[in-house]
């Protein structure tokens, strides 16, 4: 594994699970205290609550993005352990893995990072308790078709709904108001769709029901001291190179209302000469996807400390 044809990505909400990051923090003692400082951080046991539940609170929004966070430094902080030094050709994140991604790559401090991502959590949470809204995800449609249903569901009932993540050719995820979003269901089958369901959240994220989210957060991203990344993160806003402290700025309030362009993000890090895509966190999300971006591209999930021995 080169790293100058390396990736690491980090994963987004709904790759959490009881039981999270667990094994890092026997195996390492640099994972582990990242756990110990988020714990004492955040004034609570978030240790506790990924590696034991109850379940229901780690799918907390609120919740489950600082946990994301800390489990994927966590195995970062395993790998670099076990491993030494590797600086990958560049990084990226989905959603909220791209401020986990900034903080792998030195723009901003570990507590800086977790503080700003439960912060995010929280107005996330907020925003879908004042604008009601949900997800879907629709199978075998891609991006171009799903705008022209969003637009004529939009046009049918009323309210907002938008392409959310482009995640691969194939699996898209739309975002909007219940009404919305509904009738773009209905829409997205009768355009062919192989499935198109309600996902089980419960706030439209990359949406504009998240705008006034997006307001209050940007008060919080400007209070951070952000740095030049000193490894290339990708950002999903444009799927291009974040280059310095003001364009991250502008990035990460802007991303809770714009779509995740995370198949431009891929074939942006491919361009660069990328061949092998390193997932660190809890799960194998985004190892699952690259296939369907690109298939002669290699993915390795790091979601257990038996990973890294293997590498």
């Amino acid at each position: 594994m080169i790293p100058a044809s390396t990736a690491f990505v980090f994963p987004g909400q709904g790759s959490q699970v009881v039981g999270m990051g667990r094994a890092f923090a026997e195996a390492s003692p640099s994972a582990r205290a990242a756990f110990e400082e988020a714990d004492e951080l955040l004034h609570f046991r978030l240790s506790a609550l990924c590696w034991d539940g109850p379940d229901e609170s780690l799918t907390d929004t609120v919740n489950a993005q600082p946990a994301l966070y800390v489990c994927s430094l966590a195995a970062l902080r395993a790998f670099e352990e076990r491993i030494g030094g590797y600086a990958p050709a560049c990084m990226a994140g989905h959603s909220l893995g791209e401020l986990t991604a900034l903080t792998a790559a030195g723009a901003m401090e570990f507590d800086d990072g977790l503080l700003l991502v439960r912060e995010r959590g929280r107005l996330m949470k907020a925003a879908g308790q004042a604008s009601p809204g949900g997800m879907a995800a629709i199978l075998n449609l891609d991006v171009p078709i799903l705008d022209e249903v969003c637009t004529e569901a939009v046009a049918a009932a009323g309210g907002v709904v938008q392409v959310a993540n482009d995640n691969c050719p194939g699996q898209v995820v739309i975002s909007g108001s219940d009404a919305a979003l509904e009738k773009a269901i209905e829409l997205a089958k009768a355009r062919g769709a192989r499935r198109a369901l309600r996902l089980p959240v419960s706030i439209a994220a990359h949406s504009p029901l998240m705008q006034s989210a997006a307001g209050r957060f940007k008060e919080a991203v400007d209070a951070v001291p952000f740095l030049e990344p000193a490894i290339p993160v990708i950002g999903n806003v444009r799927a291009l190179p974040l280059a310095d402290g003001a364009a991250i700025r502008a990035e990460l309030p802007a991303q809770l209302t714009s779509p995740v362009r995370w198949t431009e993000s891929v074939r942006h890090m491919l361009g660069l000469g990328v061949t092998t895509f390193v997932e660190l966190g809890a799960k194998d999300v985004l190892t699952g996807l690259l296939k369907r971006i690109d298939s002669r591209v290699a993915g390795v999930a790091i979601s257990t400390p038996q990973a890294i021995a293997a590498m």
